[in-house]
């Protein structure tokens, strides 16, 4: 039986979920970039047919730009003439993030590695290539593939925390990104007294790279090591594919490179991949719902108690963007009109928290605490995911429930405590996000 003060609680989210959204208008949702298949030259012009047309939030594009040459960059293929390498683990960035349509969460994960030190602090692997002649270090990640047998990385024996992590989807973000970072600290703020003390997301200033000297609430990533979603684009040009940049400017080894750093130059436009793939995610509309599914009496009852154990803690269904101009990443960037005063569902706080899931990983300098936390999943889009979870490792929505624990063992003891037709009709209602 649900207690009076999780209803209370329920009750009152939903009344600021309609506060929120008298002053703002509902984000665009749609899966409405299919993989185009075209060929973005550096001069800015587009060769091949495409495949269905795309369409963005309407965003306004830079001058000379257009959403589809944004997504073919996105989609543009590298080998290690134009900057692959020398270790990497995807060609493309929809190479990854592509199911359903270009953008969205994949079932690809990255390997990542590391051990303690005495003082029991996480620190990165240091891995010998090209025979033990040379080493790359500084980093968790280590690279499935490379462009030269000389620079092939593999987990050292030493290094007894490994761990994989899934891609995620980068639908819907350019809202996320717009959202205040008082948000994310006022949402970190109340949780503990929304969960008698169990529950306290925290929320991470990290470096924005496009304003040096500035940091903001970090969103983007497992470990919420990137504040913006051109920082994003740069950490993972350079982590995922390889390919220097002006964010990013040094490749991790020189082995078998044939291209000089930074490889991401600016086209005839002014703008360089990066600058594509953050106006690219930042065009794309939200992950929309299952909205047959969301309609059946199952899901309805399923939110109740989504709601009233306290899910929604942590997946927080409601957000609302910025401003129409408001500056933000540092003054390094302006909400455009089309993402500003926009109400979000993505069913997440986009803070860490320890569920017991953990990594043990650290990759914001200085924040050891961080190692076994992980960033809330946003559960946007669910409906269109068959691996869950960090690892992928959960392939049915019970497991990945059951799997919590830490700060939300009180909620997976809830959730155990429903009855098996309880417990489907939450399912059900998962599976419409």
């Amino acid at each position: 039986m649900v207690c009076r003060k999780l209803v209370f609680v329920v009750i009152m989210g939903a009344a600021m979920a309609v506060i929120a959204q008298q002053s703002a208008t509902e984000a665009p949702a749609g899966f409405t970039t299919p993989t185009q298949g075209l060929t973005a030259g550096r001069d800015g012009e587009l060769t091949g047919r495409p495949g269905l047309e795309s369409i963005s939030n309407g965003i306004a594009e830079p001058p000379g730009d257009t959403f589809a040459l944004d997504q073919a960059q996105f989609e543009r293929r590298h080998d290690a003439s134009t900057g692959l390498g020398p270790v990497f683990n995807a060609t493309s960035c929809a190479e990854c993030h592509q199911n359903v349509v270009t953008g969205a969460a994949g079932q690809f994960t990255e390997l990542r590695a590391g051990h303690k030190d005495a003082r029991g602090h996480f620190v990165n692997p240091t891995v010998a290539i090209k025979d033990g002649a040379d080493t790359i270090s500084g980093r968790s990640i280590i690279n499935d593939r490379s462009i030269c047998p000389q620079a092939h990385e593999s987990v050292p024996d030493s290094e007894e925390i490994r761990s994989v992590r899934a891609v995620l989807n980068t639908l819907g973000d350019g809202f996320v990104e717009a959202v205040p970072d008082r948000t994310f600290l006022a949402i970190a703020a109340k949780q503990p007294a929304e969960s008698n003390g169990l529950i306290h997301g925290e929320a991470i200033q990290v470096p924005i790279l496009e304003a040096p000297g500035h940091k903001g609430v970090g969103k983007f990533g497992w470990k919420d090591q990137d504040p913006t979603i051109l920082s994003f684009s740069g950490d993972a040009y350079l982590n995922e594919m390889g390919v220097t940049n002006r964010l990013k400017p040094k490749d991790v080894t020189s082995v078998c490179k044939v291209t000089s750093d930074p490889e991401d130059k600016p086209d005839s436009l002014g703008l360089a991949d990066i600058d594509h793939f953050a106006q690219f995610i930042r065009g794309t509309r939200v992950p929309p719902r299952d909205t047959e599914l969301s309609a059946t009496p199952d899901a309805t009852a399923g939110e109740y108690f989504f709601k009233a154990i306290g899910c929604s803690t942590c997946h927080v269904e409601t957000l609302a963007t910025d401003h129409p101009g408001a500056a933000i990443n540092g003054g390094a960037y302006r909400v455009p009109e089309a993402l500003g005063d926009k109400i979000i569902h993505p069913y997440g706080d986009f803070l860490l928290h320890d569920i017991g899931t953990g990594d043990g990983i650290v990759q914001t300098a200085g924040l050891q605490e961080t190692a076994n936390k992980l960033r809330t999943v946003p559960l946007w889009g669910l409906h269109i995911k068959t691996r869950f979870m960090h690892d992928n490792a959960s392939v049915t929505l019970d497991d990945a429930i059951r799997r919590h624990a830490g700060e939300a063992r009180e909620v997976t003891s809830r959730f155990n405590r429903l009855t098996p037709e309880e417990q489907h009709e939450l399912i059900t209602f998962l599976r419409s996000l």
